[in-house]
Order: C-alpha cells, then structure tokens, then sequence
C-alpha cells in the first residue's frame, strides 16, 4: 500500500539486499550472464591498466574495464527484458551510475568485513556454487565436469567466482543487520498514515489526437521519415530458431524390463516387507498409582469402558494406532507388548509399571495382513525395478552427451551418434509467438526451453535441458537468430500511415490542450473553454477519491488521477495520453485532509512499512560511512570514459 512512499528499489542497499549486488556470479551463471574475464581476481583484485581505476577502497580497486563490462551485462539483461531498450536510454536512466555505485559499496563492505575479522568460510562458498543449477547434471546434482566446461566457456577462473560469492555473501553479513530493529514514532508515522486518507476532487478533459488528424495521406517522404525516427516503436525483438533433439525415459522401456532373477531378488532383499503383519490399536491410561490403576481396572472389568472410567476419575485416555508389537515395547516395554499382542480384541491389559506410573491398555483394533508370495507382488516389483532402471539409463545417456558435448562434439554430430530426431522451431520471440505467424503456437516440448534458448549465446554449446523433470530432456542448441529490428516499411506501411496522422493531430491536441489550460487557469470554466475549441470533443468527467484507493493493488493508477494527487488545489496541468494519442487536461477542485489518529490499525502498518524504508536508509548511511571511513577514492573522469566507450560499443553516436 505505501508504495508510493517506498524508494526501496532506488536505494543502493536496498539494491545489494534485493538485487544481491551485480557480484552474484551463480546468477549470472544459471542465466548464462557471466562476464568475460582474461585474468583471474574479482573486482577487488588489483588492476593495472585497462583505463585506469574507477575506484579505490583501502588497497582494492575497481578497474575501468570491470565496470565497463558488468555495465554492458547489466544493459544486455535490461535489452533482453526490454528488446527496444537502447544504449542511450540505459545511460540517461542513470544505468551505469548505479552499477558503479554498487561495486564501490562492494568494495566498502568486504573491506570492512575484512577488516572486523569476518570472514566467508569455503564451505558456504562451496554450498552456493552446489546450488547453482548451471552446475548440476539432468539428474540435478552438481556435477564437477559440467562446473568446469561452463567456467572455461565463460573465461572465468574459479577463483573469480569464488571471490565474487564470497563479497556477495559478506555484504549480506554486514549490511543486513543495520535494516532490522526499526521503530518509528507516532510523530513520524502520523502524517504518512493520514496522508493515505487524504480525499481529493476534481475534473478530467481529453483532448483526443484523433479529433484534430489529417484526411490526406502522406507523402512517402514525410512517411519515410516518420518510419525512421520512430523505428524503436516498431522494432520486432530479437527472435530464434531453436534446434532441439528430445530424449523421453520411453526411449528406455525395453531395455529396462528386469529379468525374473532380478525380481526374486529383489523380493529376497525386501523380505520383511513382503512378510505377514500384525498392527493394533489401543486405549492407553496412565495413572500415578498401582492403587488407582487397580480401581480403574476394577471399573472395566465391572462394565464400564476405559475412557467412561477414566472420565469419571477426571482423566482421559490416550490412542496407540497402527503399532506393531516393536512400537508398543518402545512405547511402554517388552512385557506389555507382548501381553498386548496376546489379548483379543476388548481385552484390558495391565496395571503394568510404567515410566512415569502404572498403565491400562485396552485393545481396540487388531489388524493381520498376512504374508505375499512373490508371484502376488510380482507386478510392482517390475513397475519399481523399471522405474529404476529406466532413470539410471536415462542419467547414463544424458551424462554421456554432455561428455560429447564437452568433448567438442557438435549439436548434430551427437544427435546423429545417438539417434536423436532434430527438431528446429520456427524465429520465435522470447515469449514462444511467431511474429509471421499469429495462428502459431508453440508445443508444450517449445516452452520450457525458451527462457535457456534465450539466455545462450549464438555460439555456446548444445546443452541438456529439462522438458518435465526425470522423464523428458532436450538437447538444445540455439540456430538463426534475428536481432531487434523494424520490418520493412512495406509490411506494415498502412499502420505506420494511421500512427503518422494520430501524431500530426497530437501536436494539434498539445497546441489546443494549452490554449484551454491557459483559459482556465486565468479564472475560465473547463467545459467553457472545451466547447470553445472548435471541434467536438468528451465531456468533461468528475473524479474523486482518496489517496489510499488509488495505491490499493497491484496496478499503478491511472495517470490523470495519479496527477491529480501531485497538484495544488485550483490548479490545472495538462498530461500526455501517451503513444500520440493526445493529452489529458486535469483541474483539482477539492483536498479533504486525513486524520489516521482514530485508526491504530493503518497507523501500526504504515509504521511496519515505513520501518523497511527507514532501514535502508540506516544501511546506505551505514554504507556511506564505510566507505568515508576507508578513505574511498571514486574517479568519475573514469566513470565518464566508461559511458562513452558503451555508447560506441553499442554504436551509438557521441
């Protein structure tokens, strides 16, 4: 709900906690998003050259070329969320600057961690890396052979990657603690709590694009020209053709069939499972006294049922189900188990001493299975012995392509040695659709390997991919891709054609939508100057509310009302629709101010809230402390080389 107030995500720490800084190479990995080093040593190894040092914290240092490269992946994920996403706009959303200040906080803390006598053990290194699923096998255990395969792919040393685990880990230790324990006053909570009853009133105008678009079509120069200045708005993003060669656990069904002497002995080894039994159930009473036990005894055998008689004494009698003769002797001893699977069904067993008193048992449910041959079990021996033997030949041949892969083997060169089918799919987008084709839709095999397909490179190797786990694999490997791009301007000329008019006539909206915000804001009425305009245009709508329904869900509100709860009352302000389709014109009549003191709930969990925000704010003032403390030399003369270099390796024009 206090979303609004939150700048959790902006904040540098809330970004190393939520984020787990960009140093979390196991991340990066699973995604395939490791950055290419030529040395080994992380980001606090010493670095000579390369552009100099972008910062220097105690004796580490943070290279030009690091930050450089992590901006470029940290830019390629954005791009790949995002396919329109260009360079320049990453550098003015400030992309760089925060990954820049995220490794000097890295730097910061490990020092500091380093120098308080903290310390990350290899175990918990280790536990990390175990857990990343780029490492582990079809199977899902960490396979040391595929851990070392990918760090040579990527370049990487091991130590790099336990260097950067390690930094990720002690930033955890450090700077965690500094957000817990918060406790804001009622002074602080009070006017954020009241502010979300705040109720305001006012009125909404649209002036329509559409209402003031040219009849004449365009030139195919004035067309040409639109096309090319709006290419981002019509770039299709980056589709593949993913060649796939699917491995079903029925591959294995004959060869896993167990052989008769394989069932008997399986059945010799799990005997005792296969062998009669008896279970029964009980009242159990347990009293302080043999005396007492004797009198409860007495009752019974009078007529009464246990739990009658132990009710009437002010106790209650507990149940023993399912035990088995080794179960009861655990639970009470040997002597009264026996003499438990001895009685029939009703009989009371006891008074017989007890760890803690005198005990009553009473038989309540006696249950015999009696003993199975094997050829009444024979049927489930086989389905288990299968189900077994197919896994382990399924783990057998995924393992031994992956060796194939690793070995240097290509794509079709396994699937041809092991008589897998090639499947190829047509250029897809990362969500499965096939832009050429809207009635397409990709198969339940597809799917699960679009997000991997996506994250390889052009050039990486096949790779085994889970369709449904232990059943279905996939060998996979990534063939044509089309970057983002337009289409050509012919196949899509008649909506270019329709989005050059509506902006034509959104810079007319813009130029009417001031005319009337001026008329009004010098005393005029709204509906006055919108019937003024010369063109028919929507009635004026009324909107109200409170502050607190406009952030309630998930969903951010809709733009004029978010406006109107960010002006000064009697004003008006003018609001792009967005997409040329004109501007909105929002007038604040009425502001009814809250009062959260009567409602201790929405006061108690704006408080929770705020203690979060407040958090983190001790924690960026902790981190920042850190760094003056260590005497943090930041370089931006090297940060501003950095940001024109990615302009030009994204080719971007300076």
């Amino acid at each position: 709900m206090l979303s609004f107030f939150r700048r959790f995500l902006g904040s540098k720490v809330g970004a190393y906690i939520a984020l787990g800084f960009l140093a979390i190479i196991g991340i990066a990995f699973a995604m395939g998003d490791i950055t290419g080093h030529t040395q080994g040593g992380g980001i606090t190894s010493l670095f000579g050259g390369a552009g100099g040092n972008a910062a220097k914290v105690g004796g580490s240092t943070l290279s030009a070329a690091d930050l450089q490269s992590r901006s470029q992946r940290v830019f390629e994920q954005q791009r790949r969320a995002e396919p329109t996403t260009q360079i320049a706009t990453f550098l003015a959303q400030g992309g760089v600057d925060q990954v820049y200040d995220q490794l000097v906080a890295n730097l910061a803390i490990n020092a500091f961690g380093q120098n308080e006598g903290m310390s990350i053990s290899k175990r918990m290194v280790d536990g990390q890396i175990a857990a990343i699923p780029a490492f582990q096998d079809a199977s899902g255990n960490f396979s040391q052979d595929i851990f070392r395969r990918a760090l040579a792919g990527q370049n990487v040393s091991e130590k790099l990657l336990r260097d950067d685990i390690s930094q990720e880990m002690m930033g955890k230790q450090v700077v965690g603690p500094a957000t817990l324990g918060v406790r804001l006053p009622d002074s602080m909570v009070l006017p954020y709590a009241s502010l979300l009853l705040e109720a305001r009133a006012g009125r909404i105008a649209a002036i329509p694009a559409e209402a003031f678009a040219p009849t004449a079509a365009p030139t195919d120069a004035q067309l040409g020209a639109f096309y090319k200045s709006n290419a981002v708005r019509y770039t299709i993003p980056e589709r593949r053709a993913l060649r796939y060669a699917v491995i079903d656990l029925s591959r294995f069904s004959a060869a896993a069939q167990p052989s008769d002497a394989e069932v008997a002995a399986y059945f010799s080894q799990n005997k005792t499972a296969y062998a009669a039994t008896e279970t029964r159930s009980f009242d159990q009473l347990i009293l302080p006294t043999e005396a007492a036990a004797k009198a409860i005894a007495a009752d019974v055998k009078g007529g009464k049922t246990l739990a009658t008689a132990a009710q009437a004494a002010g106790l209650s009698v507990s149940t023993l189900l399912g035990q088995t003769q080794a179960q009861l002797a655990a639970a009470s001893s040997t002597q009264t188990a026996a003499q438990g699977f001895a009685a029939a069904q009703g009989d009371l067993i006891g008074p017989a001493r007890a760890a803690l008193g005198w005990s009553l048992l009473r038989v309540t449910a006696i249950d015999r299975k009696p003993a199975q041959t094997l050829d009444q079990v024979r049927g489930k021996i086989v389905e288990t012995l299968r189900g077994q033997k197919e896994q382990a030949l399924l783990s057998d041949f995924t393992g031994k392509i992956e060796d194939q892969v690793g070995n240097g083997a290509t794509f079709d060169e396994v699937a041809k040695d092991n008589g897998l089918a090639i499947e190829t799919t047509p250029l897809l987008v990362s969500t499965g659709q096939n832009v050429e084709d809207q009635a397409y839709k990709a198969g339940p095999d597809i799917m699960p390997l679009l997000k991997p397909g996506f994250d390889m490179a052009a050039d990486d190797d096949a790779q085994i991919v889970p369709i449904t786990q232990d059943k279905r694999y996939a060998l996979l490997k990534v063939g044509n891709i089309a970057a983002a791009a337009p289409p050509p301007l012919a196949k899509v000329r008649d909506l270019v054609v329709a989005q050059y008019k509506l902006a034509q006539g959104a810079i007319k909206a813009k130029a009417v939508a001031e005319q009337i915000r001026a008329k009004v804001a010098k005393g005029g009425k709204l509906e006055e100057a919108m019937a003024a305009a010369g063109v028919p245009l929507p009635p004026v709508q009324k909107a109200a509310g409170r502050r607190a329904d406009l952030m309630r869900g998930d969903k951010a509100p809709p733009p004029p009302l978010a406006l109107m709860f960010n002006m000064a009352k009697g004003t008006i302000k003018a609001l792009p629709i967005g997409q040329d389709r004109g501007y909105f014109l929002v007038q604040l009549d009425e502001v009814q101010q809250g009062d959260a003191a009567k409602q201790p709930e929405l006061v108690e969990q704006v408080r929770s809230q705020l203690a979060g925000v407040i958090g983190n704010e001790y924690a960026a003032q902790f981190e920042k402390a850190i760094e003056k403390d260590l005497n943090a030399v930041r370089n931006m003369a090297v940060v501003t080389s950095v940001k024109q270099d990615l302009r030009r390796a994204n080719g971007a024009e300076q």
